[in-house]
């Protein structure tokens, strides 16, 4: 298995407050998070920064290849949970950054299943042949409308409100995060990303360069289709395959 990753300022953003880390454990196992931090530059940077640190650190200290499934999702709940505690607590030690917080998805795939733990509004796609599937929803005020039939998936697109998040790691004490489980088989590529690519790319638009592109270049290409498409976010992509 093979990941590739680049984190991008954008067009519009005077600092990336994304941050990401991914780890090939072997053949068959690896991993990757992507978080989007909220709260000012500072507090964004501080937020994201912290929680992939922090991720980090706990799957290489804790992570063991005799895990079994109950053990691994444990290991990765925990691992997110610990992060928002760390965010917390240094919001609550320095008022100057009262109110930072960051989305969430970490991935890990083992031996062809996919788990994933996510909170916020980055996206985990799984590409299989031409169709694209949104594994994770969003923790948005737009989500909630389309979920009660107030607006369609396509006016949730380009609502003024697409970037009002519901749920973030480190605004309070404790988090409710999604766990989520699939399939991966041979020839998938997963995509994990900021809504800086989401808010600016298709998905008919990623199927299309997947197929048309991999590795480094992949990802460059879809950093540079976001661009295009207007570039006002800091943009993560994140392909797994």
């Amino acid at each position: 298995m093979e990941v590739f990753s680049r984190s991008d300022i954008g067009l519009v953003r005077k600092d990336n407050q994304d941050s990401c880390s991914f780890s090939v454990i072997s053949s068959s196992c690896v991993w990757a998070v992507v978080c989007d931090g909220m709260g000012g530059a500072r507090g964004g940077k501080t937020a994201s920064s912290t929680a992939v640190e922090y991720i980090t650190e706990y799957l290489n200290k804790y992570y063991a290849d005799n895990m079994d499934e109950e053990q691994l999702s444990t290991l990765l709940i925990d691992a997110v949970d610990g992060a928002n505690t760390q965010i917390y607590n240094k919001a609550c030690e320095d008022l100057s950054l009262t109110g930072m917080g960051t989305t969430c998805d970490l991935v890990f795939i083992r031996d062809g299943k996919i788990h994933v733990v996510h909170v916020g509004d980055s996206r985990t796609y799984s590409i299989r042949g031409g169709k694209i599937l949104q594994i994770t929803e969003d923790h948005s005020v737009v989500q909630e409308m389309v979920k009660r039939g107030e607006i369609t998936q396509e006016q949730a697109q380009n609502h003024p409100n697409k970037n009002f998040i519901t749920r973030a790691l480190g605004i309070n004490e404790t988090i409710r995060l999604d766990y989520i489980e699939a399939e991966f088989e041979y020839g998938d590529v997963l995509l994990i990303c900021s809504d800086g690519l989401s808010n600016c790319v298709t998905q008919a638009d990623m199927v299309k360069t997947v197929h048309e592109n991999r590795g480094i270049l992949l990802i460059d290409t879809l950093v540079e289709l976001a661009k295009i498409g207007g570039g006002n976010d800091n943009i993560t992509v994140t392909v797994i395959y």
